[in-house]
């Protein structure tokens, strides 16, 4: 497709904080299901709580990321790729390959097979994890208005889920688990500080990049801001079901306002609410969840033999659940968990088929239309839900290491995207509205932080 320069439109007046709440709940489901609720509470369950301060840094930098991400499509009402794109067109191939390869790996609907299995005895869950898979795509296929039903979907799980957590963690941890927390979220473990010795550095950067969205999936969040209307994204269409939805004209290249006194005024209030939004949506929630999620491991199962093998650790969570207060807590606790990962997996389909489907209009010069995005859509969202039964059918079926191999390789994504977007915001956007220095100087520590920890593992592995 060809972008069009930015023309001038009316940047629209600001939507109360009430009404923008929606885009914050889709980027925190994409991370209640894989670093919040198996990777961080992993590691803390088999090393202590002494980590859990790599959770509070890494959802504070993508706090941070997301704004960054959301200011520009707020600004130029189109997603951060069609930006991308207008600094140098062949990155769109990069986040084709970046976006499809990471995400390829079904580690998240895996574990949820296997923890909804293990509630009727079923151990060998790989045709329960094809099903559901099959049954995330269509749920996304007859879902007539898709950003709907993504939204809905995560609320309602957010909404059961984070509230229970939060009530057993409170009943089940005592006084001295409520200090380890305390102090290692300020790096102090037991016996260690920071880094505690034998822990594999690529799961602790596999957890790093999951404490939030991970990988390419953060960049997503424009998409998503953009179809709620955010600022001048009011201008473009929706994705709608090919076979349920009302047709919408889309337009992926967007608009821009005059940076005058009024419109300026403006984007102050847009600014000052949609990071209010974001921080208590994403971030103080993200952040208590992830602290609460950890607790829970650490207080049920930390010393327990066995826990280190993929998610036998949740499993013990939920029989010690279930022997402290009565059975039926510990089966909620996993049917929770295993819903909350199917939301997570459906979401994480969404975000990568959006960002696929925009990324091969731009890579295709031309030769595919906007209004072609709904089927393109369609196609790279099935085609990764065949593409993850071939890989069960091949037999890679763990849950933790599928789950580790995507987390390190979105590390490297998240490396790459946030060098990029400070580069376009600080290029792109009229000076007025471009990021202050201290965000500036929080973006340049994400990337040296990503980078640095990237650069280890590959050392680590192959060197």
């Amino acid at each position: 497709m060809a972008i069009n320069p930015l023309k001038f439109n009316v940047l629209p007046d600001p939507l109360t904080i009430k009404k923008l709440i929606g885009p914050s709940f889709i980027i925190l489901g994409l991370g209640l299901g894989s670093g919040e609720l198996i990777l961080w509470p992993y590691l803390s369950a088999n090393y202590g709580l002494g980590i859990i301060w790599g959770a509070v840094l890494g959802i504070t930098f993508q706090f941070f990321m997301n704004m960054e991400i959301e200011r520009y499509a707020l600004v130029h009402g189109e997603s951060i790729f069609v930006g991308f794109a207008r600094k140098f067109r062949l990155l769109s191939v990069w986040f084709l390959i970046s976006t499809f390869i990471p995400w390829i790996w079904p580690g998240i609907i895996a574990s949820s097979a296997k923890l909804l299995g293990s509630l009727i005895g079923i151990t060998d869950t790989k045709y329960i994890a094809i099903g559901l898979l099959v049954l995330i795509g269509i749920i996304l296929t007859l879902g007539p208005v898709l950003y709907k039903t993504v939204e809905t979907l995560q609320k309602t799980l957010i909404s059961v889920g984070v509230p229970s957590v939060f009530l057993l963690a409170i009943i089940l941890a005592d006084k001295a688990d409520w200090t380890a927390l305390a102090k290692g979220a300020a790096g102090i473990g037991e016996g260690f500080n920071f880094l505690p010795a034998g822990i594999p550095v690529a799961s602790f950067l596999a957890a790093l990049a999951y404490a939030g969205a991970g990988g390419n999936l953060n960049l997503a969040q424009s998409i998503y801001i953009r179809e709620k209307g955010y600022g001048m994204g009011k201008y473009t269409g929706r994705i709608t079901s090919l076979l349920t939805g009302k047709r919408e004209d889309i337009s992926l290249t967007g608009s821009k306002f005059e940076p005058n006194e009024e419109n300026l005024s403006k984007f102050k209030i847009w600014w000052k609410n949609i990071n209010i939004e974001h921080f208590i949506l994403f971030w103080f929630t993200g952040t208590i969840t992830i602290l609460l999620l950890a607790l829970l491991a650490y207080s049920t199962t930390h010393g327990t033999p066995g826990i280190s093998e993929g998610l036998n650790f949740v499993l013990a969570e939920g029989k010690v659940i279930g022997f402290r207060l009565f059975p039926a807590a510990g089966a909620f606790f996993i049917i929770v968990s295993g819903l909350t990962l199917f939301g997570t997996q459906l979401t994480v389909f969404d975000a990568t088929s959006r960002i696929l489907s925009e990324n091969l209009l731009l890579a295709s010069n031309g030769k595919l239309s906007e209004q072609k995005i709904p089927v393109v859509y369609y196609s790279v969202l099935w085609l990764q839900i065949l593409s993850g039964i071939f890989i069960f059918l091949l037999g890679l079926t763990e849950p933790l290491q599928l789950l580790t191999t995507a987390a390190v390789l979105n590390a490297f994504a998240m490396f790459i995207h946030v060098g990029l977007t400070l580069w376009t915001n600080l290029t792109l956007l009229d000076k007025q509205v471009r990021p202050s220095v201290f965000r500036i100087i929080t973006m340049v520590l994400a990337f040296l932080f990503y980078g640095g920890f990237s650069l280890f593992v590959i050392i680590d592995r192959f060197l």
